[in-house]
C-alpha cells in the first residue's frame, strides 16, 4: 500500500534563507523539489516564454491580485514579483 502524503504544512521550513524562495519571486529549483518530496506533487518551473501554464498562472494570478489588494499595491510584494518572474 502507497503511503498517503499530507499536503498540510508543505511550505514550513521552506523560506530565503535556507534557498527554498527565490528573492526574485517564487521557488527555486531546491524548493520545488522540497514541495515535491513533501506533498507528491509535481511543481514544474516558471514558463515565461509562453504557452498554456503561463496563461493559466497569469489568470489565477490576476485573481489573486484582486483579493489582496494590499500585495497588489506593493511593488516588492512575493505576488508581484512572481508575476513579473511570469512576465505577466
Amino acid at each position: 500500500m502507497a503511503k498517503k502524503r499530507s499536503k498540510k504544512g508543505a511550505m514550513s521550513g521552506c523560506n530565503i534563507s535556507n534557498g527554498c524562495k527565490s528573492k526574485k519571486g517564487g521557488l527555486t529549483a531546491k524548493g520545488r523539489r522540497m514541495i515535491n518530496r513533501k506533498t507528491g506533487s509535481k511543481l514544474k518551473a516558471p514558463q515565461p516564454g509562453g504557452g498554456s501554464r503561463k496563461k493559466s498562472y497569469c489568470a489565477r494570478s490576476a485573481g489573486q491580485m484582486k483579493k489582496f489588494p494590499k500585495a497588489a499595491k506593493d511593488p516588492n510584494s512575493r505576488l508581484r514579483k512572481a508575476r513579473r518572474r511570469w512576465k505577466c
